[in-house]
Formats: structure tokens, C-alpha cells, sequence
């Protein structure tokens, strides 16, 4: 038996692979499906089954391009209902893989047709669940993301998850383990560990969500208390999930294409393209292009660019550090952002030599920071997420959180100097880039964020432990 995690940090995602006697499954596996087939091929095995299970929102499956490149059937649970030819299972439907069983567990709550699958060894003792967004480590699935009926609330959905944990999950043995589809850092859940496997007698003991003792009103309560807003982009994965989409060699045969700057310019102009800058930010901050918008690769890349751009189908100019052109489109298409178009060739050096017109940002220290603090009340704008800055924030700071940016532009002075933080310099960029193609210039970004400001000893709030935060 040969299980593996193959995890994913900007997306927080795991998708997983399972050997036995030369068959494999493959469980929620990444867009770009060709580490599975060759992972596949060295063990001298093949592709059997592809387990979905649920309908994604945050990221695009491969279930789709694997099923078409290696034959295997794509299987979800029941409720499912795509528009391509997949399994539709019963509930305690069993599959063989090898000497291996897995068996399906309906566990609707996340979604109506999630399911945890439960594997079985060779003497069929139950060995390990993949829980898909049922049950995270520390947390479990939201349940405000559903395509449900109208009659639905999240909190009938958060009612029948409690029951799927009871009943399918919480009568397992203490030594099975857990293998989920997110762990932190994903906007599936909102209290994740930063542990991706653990034992489910672990989790009994310290996720809030199993408590022995917990009613299910109290587990309502609990579980959609404090829920952020989905990102928008989230329903666009779901039908595209549920749909189908184009090959991921497509894409990329689309939007690896070299532009010129002129060839650039034109093709931001005709088709009213977002230029999209994945650089590191201490590049963008020191020249880029007029009005682009700045989401380095080297972040929470994927996220940021669904939360911010949200249409799917937005079309996209990238620039790019050279030789990282492929890894950006497909880090956009792991989301559904399919609408590369290219990149500029020769990058930023390429635009000014073609004296194309350029822009910068202001950045300073914290020291430098602090000293203008001392000198006079300056507004300050604090782009963090809500919990962050609830846990301790500069004295009279401005909560602003990235991800609800465009309904905060009003708040932002016209005609006086303001100064952006976030946590270490990446989100902060981010919003000043957004706020800069708003035309609002009028902006500073502090460096290094709270972390240095912390260090140069700015005076902020006291500390809130998170876990005490609602």
C-alpha cells in the first residue's frame, strides 16, 4: 500500500495518490494532471478510479483532463450531478484497488454531495478517511457554499454535517487517520491547523466542531459563527467543476505567447486586459507599469488573484520574472483563470527601452515610519484580515482588509498622504497597486508591515490571543 499526500502550500490544497498492486486512485487531484500520470508510470501501475469529493470552489480539478488522458472513471457521491459522464455512488459503495478497498461515506453539509471516502487495508481494517471538506484538522467545512435550493439555509446545511460527523465519521476508531482536502491558510474553513495528517482520536480531543458533549444547535452556532464572505470567483470554480473546462495544454498553448511592448500595449488596449505583475514586490514598488496591478507569484498568489479579479474570464497581460511565464499561467488556471493572453517579452527592461511610460511607489521603514508617526497623526490603513487586526493593531489604524478593498475606497483621504501596512510587506503592495489603478496616489507603503513596525517599537494594542477571538 502506497498513500501520498501531494500537497499544494498557495492553494493550502492535498490531493492524494493511492497504490496497490499496480492500480492507483487518485483523490481531488491539482488542474495540471501530469504529475499523476508519471508518478503512475515509475511504479509501473495504472490509473483506475478518480474520486472526487465535492464539487470545488476554491481551485479547478483535474478530474476532468485525467479521466480523458488515462480512461479512469471519474467518481463522486451521491447528489452529484455533472454534465459529463462520471460514477454517481450509493452510500457504502464499495471500490477495489488492488488489495485495497474504499468505501463511500455521504457526508453532506460542506455540500450536498460531499463524501468522505474510507480506505481499508489488506485485512480490511479501516485505515485512513479522505475528508474532503467534510472535515479539516481543527475545523470543518463551511457550510455557506453550497449550490442548494432556495429553501436551504447554511444553517440546514450546518445541520446536516453535523449529522454526517456523527454518524459517519465520529464512530470510526481513534487510530484512523485524517487526510482533508485544505489545511490552513484556505478559505474553506476559518480555524484549520497548520498540520495537513493527524489521527482522528486527536481531533476528537481538540477540534471544537467533534465535542462529545456538543448539541447540534450548538454546533450550528459554532460553525457559522464568524464566517468571512466567500470570494466571488468561488461559484465560477463550482460550474466549472461541474461543467468541464478546457485541457490545461490549451491554456497554456494560449497564454504562453512572447508580446513585444508594442505588441503588449495594443493587446491591453483592444481588449481591455488587467496587466497583471507577478513579480516580487520590491521590484513592482521600484518600477512598473502604469495602473497594472501587483500579485507576486512568490505569496498567496492564486487566492488573492480569485478574491480580487473574481471573473473567471477576465482577460489577463502578464509580466513576469523571465522563465516564470509557465508557472503563472498555470498557477491562474489551477483557479480558472484561463484567459492568459501573454506576456511581456524582456519585461520590464524591454518596456523602458522602448520608452514606454513607467510608474513607482513610495516604501519606507518601519524606523522612518515611526519617526513621522511621532512627528504627527497620519492616517494609517491596516489591510490585514479582520482576525489579525481584532488580535492587535496600530492605536487608531484604519481596518481596511485586502479582500473587501473596493468597499472601503471612500474611507481613503483625496488630498492628504496615507500609509499602507499589512503583516509583511506582500498584501500591503497588493492594495496599493489596486489603489493606484483607482487613481488614488496619495499613498506610502510601510515595509516589512506589522512585523517590523512591532520591532521598531511603534505603539500598538495588546495582544489578543486568536483563540479567544470570535
Amino acid at each position: 500500500m502506497n498513500i501520498e499526500q501531494l500537497y499544494t502550500g498557495c492553494l493550502a490544497q492535498g490531493a492524494y495518490y493511492i497504490e496497490s498492486e499496480g492500480e492507483v486512485a487518485i483523490i481531488d487531484p491539482l488542474r495540471e494532471v501530469q504529475t499523476y500520470i508519471d508518478k503512475a508510470k515509475a511504479d509501473n501501475a495504472t490509473v483506475k478510479y478518480i474520486f472526487e469529493t465535492h464539487f470545488h470552489a476554491d481551485f479547478v480539478s483535474g478530474h476532468v483532463t485525467l479521466s480523458e488522458k488515462t480512461g479512469a472513471p471519474i467518481i463522486f457521491g451521491p447528489n452529484a450531478n455533472p454534465s459529463f459522464d462520471a460514477i454517481i455512488a450509493t452510500d457504502g459503495q464499495e471500490f477495489k484497488i488492488g488489495k485495497l478497498s474504499i468505501i463511500v461515506l455521504h457526508t453532506p453539509g460542506h455540500t450536498m454531495e460531499s463524501t468522505t471516502y474510507l480506505l481499508k487495508d489488506e485485512s480490511s481494517k479501516n485505515h485512513a478517511i479522505f475528508s474532503g471538506d467534510t472535515l479539516f484538522l481543527g475545523d470543518v467545512g463551511r457550510p455557506d457554499l453550497a449550490q442548494k435550493a432556495a429553501d436551504m439555509t447554511q444553517e440546514d446545511l450546518a445541520g446536516l454535517l453535523y449529522d454526517s460527523l456523527r454518524t459517519k465519521i465520529m464512530p470510526l476508531a481513534d487510530d484512523v487517520i485524517v487526510y482533508p482536502a485544505h489545511g490552513a491558510g484556505s478559505a474553506c474553513g476559518k480555524n484549520m491547523m497548520k498540520e495537513t495528517v493527524d489521527t482522528l482520536g486527536n481531533q476528537k480531543k481538540m477540534n471544537y466542531a467533534l465535542r462529545a458533549d456538543m448539541t447540534k444547535q450548538e454546533f450550528i452556532e459554532e460553525v457559522t459563527d464568524g464566517l468571512a464572505p466567500p470570494p466571488k470567483y468561488f461559484p465560477l470554480n463550482v460550474k466549472m467543476n461541474k461543467e468541464g473546462y478546457e485541457s490545461i495544454d490549451t491554456v497554456l498553448e494560449k497564454g504562453n505567447r512572447a508580446l513585444n511592448p508594442t505588441e503588449f500595449e495594443v493587446a491591453a488596449n483592444e481588449t481591455s486586459a488587467i496587466i497583471l505583475d507577478v513579480r516580487h514586490q520590491s521590484e513592482f514598488i521600484k518600477q512598473h507599469i502604469p495602473r497594472s496591478i501587483f500579485i507576486g507569484l512568490k505569496g498567496g498568489f492564486a487566492p488573492w488573484v480569485g478574491a480580487l479579479i473574481a471573473d473567471v474570464k477576465q482577460p489577463i497581460l502578464l509580466v513576469v520574472d523571465e522563465g516564470s511565464e509557465e508557472e503563472a499561467i498555470t498557477r491562474l488556471s489551477r483557479v480558472g483563470f484561463d484567459n492568459t493572453l501573454g506576456y511581456l517579452k524582456g519585461g520590464i527592461k524591454a518596456w523602458v527601452e522602448a520608452g514606454k511610460e513607467t510608474d513607482s511607489m513610495e516604501s519606507i521603514s518601519a524606523d522612518e515610519f515611526k519617526a513621522r508617526l511621532e512627528a504627527s497623526d497620519i492616517p494609517v490603513f491596516d489591510v490585514r484580515k479582520e482576525g489579525e487586526f481584532a488580535a492587535s493593531h496600530i492605536n487608531n489604524a484604519h481596518f481596511t482588509p485586502l479582500s473587501q478593498l473596493n468597499n472601503h475606497l471612500a474611507e481613503f483621504p483625496d488630498n492628504e498622504t496615507f500609509y499602507v501596512h499589512c503583516a509583511g510587506g506582500y498584501r500591503s503592495v497588493i492594495a496599493a497597486s489596486i489603489l493606484k489603478s483607482r487613481g488614488i496616489h496619495n499613498l506610502i507603503d510601510v515595509a516589512g508591515g506589522f512585523g517590523a513596525i512591532k520591532k521598531a517599537g511603534i505603539p500598538v494594542t495588546d495582544e489578543v490571543c486568536p483563540s479567544t477571538l470570535k
